[in-house]
């Protein structure tokens, strides 16, 4: 008489593939930042889905991808002399970025389906993987109304939709990471992590500063001031400050402010990342608690050398990947906080 099986989860390789999604999304946080930096978002002005991801094949095709660009007021207030070939550079940063995407989303929703078929996702985390799965689809139409922006009357894309896209990623990203941590402890036999009240501020903290970088980058006003620690001469310049104008539009839309707090900002950041990594070492993860301050220690250089280069293409990139594997390890070391050092389940 045959035997009949019961499935088993798999939370260990789960994990894995939970890990391999978030080094995806990582990367296309990486290219996303070229993409803004070289001024490639806009270079496709149509939300195709599926088809989107055959890039044109000839040069008529080519031609017509062009004429869509010349069609929008970004090309006629900065690219009007711009060839074909020039667009094609600009072409594949945003071609690359959307077809990262759509990797993201197929491996995530095959890795899920199959997970879901056989099985083998642990109890308690079926919504979890659901939600991720969500926020995914989510964050593809967040993008596109992010580049929808910038087609009809502004020249580059709305800023704050900037910030909103690049903070969705980040949470797309987090929740993976932090999902896969439970897992594997959950393979190793302890129990599943609760975000402590410390950690998670020291978390938003970050995410305040990720919206004022994506701010600065969005209005340019990494260019505003080139100099460390003063703007210019001054701590704060004279005229700056825009009267009349609501205190909203000042900090969230008027250049130099965002420059200024962002500087600033980020060493509060430091202090909170700080207590964390003090909190992971009492907690005896040393090792998320040396790799916090290291990359904490990098970050904070990166963002000064970005200033003084005159935001350099390869430092302002580095930056800005660093920023995600800062949040990495916090989300590491939270986890590694709330962890029993010996319990188990």
């Amino acid at each position: 008489m045959a035997r009949s099986f019961r499935p088993q989860p798999r939370p260990r390789l789960l994990g894995f593939w939970l890990l391999v999604v978030a080094i995806l999304v990582f990367g296309i946080v990486v290219v996303g930042g070229i993409t803004r930096l070289t001024e490639s978002g806009l270079s496709i002005t149509q939300w195709d889905p599926i088809l989107g991801a055959i890039p044109p094949l000839n040069d008529a095709q080519w031609q017509r991808a062009f004429d869509g660009y010349k069609a929008i007021p970004q090309y006629h207030a900065f690219n009007s002399g711009m060839t074909l070939e020039g667009f094609k550079h600009i072409f594949f940063w945003e071609y690359l970025h959307r077809l990262l995407a759509r990797a993201i989303g197929t491996v995530l929703a095959i890795v899920l389906l199959v997970f879901w078929w056989k099985k083998w996702i642990p109890k308690g985390f079926g919504f979890r993987t659901f939600f991720i799965l969500c926020l995914g689809a989510l964050q593809g139409f967040i993008g596109w109304w992010m580049v929808a922006s910038g087609l009809a009357v502004r020249t580059e894309v709305s800023h704050v939709r900037l910030a909103i896209h690049l903070l969705a990623a980040m949470l797309i990203y987090s929740v993976l990471i932090w999902t896969a941590l439970d897992l594997l402890a959950l393979d190793r036999g302890m129990r599943r992590v609760r975000l402590k009240f410390w950690p998670f501020v020291a978390i938003l903290m970050l995410a305040v500063q990720l919206m004022l970088g994506a701010f600065t980058a969005g209005l340019r006003a990494g260019y505003a001031f080139a100099s460390w620690p003063k703007m210019g001469d001054q701590w704060f310049p004279d005229g700056a400050w825009t009267h009349g104008k609501p205190l909203g539009f000042n900090l969230a839309s008027n250049p130099i402010v965002v420059q200024f707090e962002h500087r600033w900002w980020a060493w509060a950041v430091a202090v909170a990342i700080f207590l964390l990594a003090l909190a992971a070492w009492r907690a005896r993860r040393p090792g998320r608690s040396v790799v916090l301050m290291l990359l904490v220690a990098m970050q904070i250089s990166l963002g000064i050398e970005t200033l003084l280069s005159g935001v350099q293409l390869s430092i302002a990139v580095a930056h800005q990947a660093t920023a995600a594997l800062l949040l990495a390890a916090m989300v590491w070391a939270a986890n590694g906080v709330g962890l029993p050092s010996r319990g188990r389940r």
